[in-house]
C-alpha cells in the first residue's frame, strides 16, 4: 500500500519547508502539488495524496505556515514545492495543482497566477466576489467542484463564478453539486463524482 513520508526540503539558504508526498509505485506520469485544508496536513490530505499516488501522480503537500495563509504565502509555497518536483524529474508541462476546502481556494489563486498544466479546486471560499475576481484571472486550466449546501454557493452566485472563469480564456469548468456541502460528505454519490472529475481532469490535461 501506497505510504507518505515527510520531509524537511530546503530549496534556498536559509528557508526550508515541510512537505508530505507518496510516490507512485509504478510509472510517474505528472507532479500535482496538494494544498491542504484548514488543521494542516490531516488524515484526510494524507488520504488525498495517496489516492493521488496510486493513480500514478508524485503528490506532494507544503504545510501552510498559518491556518489563514495569504495570496503570497500560497504561491512561495508552491513554487518551492514544484521545484521539488522538477528536482524529482516531472516535467514542467506534466505539473499541476489540486486543493481541497481551504486548499480549494489556494489552488484558485495558484491557478490565477502561475501558468501550470492543470488545476482543481473542491470547494473552498464563500466570498463570491473575491473568487469570481481570481478566476477572472486565471491562467491555468482550471476545474472548480462546489457544493450548494449550507452556506455555500447558491445558485445565481456560482453562474457568476462560472461566467467569470470563462473569461478568462483558458480551458474551464465549474460544477455544482445541489446537497452536496463543501467537504462533500454528505452526499457520497457527490464525492465519487467529484473525485472521477478531478481524475479525468489532469488525465487530459497532464498528457
Amino acid at each position: 500500500m501506497t505510504q507518505t513520508h515527510t520531509e524537511l526540503y530546503e530549496r534556498e539558504a536559509g528557508r526550508a519547508i515541510e512537505l508530505t508526498y507518496a510516490e507512485p509505485e509504478t510509472v510517474v506520469r505528472g507532479g500535482l502539488v496538494v494544498l491542504h485544508e484548514v488543521g494542516g496536513i490531516t488524515d484526510g490530505v494524507r488520504l488525498l495524496i495517496t489516492s493521488l499516488a496510486a493513480e500514478g501522480w508524485l503528490a506532494a503537500a507544503p504545510r501552510l505556515s498559518s491556518a489563514s495563509p495569504t495570496h503570497e504565502d500560497v504561491l512561495a509555497a508552491t513554487d518551492v514545492t514544484l521545484a521539488w518536483l522538477v528536482e524529482r524529474g516531472v516535467k514542467p508541462d506534466l505539473l499541476g495543482v489540486v486543493g481541497f476546502d481551504l486548499g480549494g481556494l489556494a489552488a484558485l489563486v495558484v491557478a490565477s497566477n502561475r501558468q501550470l498544466g492543470a488545476a482543481v479546486s473542491v470547494g473552498g471560499g464563500h466570498d463570491l466576489p473575491e473568487l469570481a475576481d481570481i478566476a477572472a484571472k486565471l491562467t491555468s486550466p482550471w476545474l472548480g467542484l462546489y457544493g450548494d449546501g449550507g452556506d455555500e454557493l447558491a445558485a445565481t452566485e456560482f453562474e457568476r463564478l462560472r461566467d467569470a472563469a470563462a473569461s478568462s480564456g483558458v480551458v474551464t469548468n465549474v460544477v455544482r453539486y445541489p446537497g452536496a456541502n463543501h467537504r462533500f460528505d454528505a452526499d457520497p454519490a457527490a464525492a465519487v463524482e467529484a473525485w472521477q472529475r478531478t481524475l479525468s481532469w489532469f488525465d487530459a490535461h497532464l498528457r
